[in-house]
């Protein structure tokens, strides 16, 4: 006999770890609520305060990973047009 294990949305989970955090009810209450073991709360509330410190930082992050991303492409396509250049000389002789 096996379990069938239930997935969670992710904007499920922020609902309740939102909820957690603003202690108006015990995770026990919480648990009956939403239908949800309350250590499965406690885990989603530790990942939205862990979390929570990159949603503020992701625009410098990005930006430095987009411009880095965009030189290698660039550097790629100059290697890529020199290999074609050399191979296209080559079969025209």
């Amino acid at each position: 006999m096996s379990k069938k294990r239930n997935r969670y949305t992710p904007q499920f989970k922020a609902k309740v770890a939102l909820a957690a955090l603003k202690n108006e009810e015990t995770v026990s209450e919480l648990a009956a609520r939403f239908g949800v073991h309350p250590t499965m709360i406690n885990t989603w509330k530790r990942a939205l305060l862990e979390g929570v410190a990159g949603v503020f930082s992701k625009g410098r992050d990005s930006r430095k990973q987009t411009e880095t991303q965009i030189d290698d492409l660039y550097r790629q396509i100059g290697q890529l047009k020199v290999e074609n250049d050399f191979l296209s000389k080559k079969l025209s002789l």
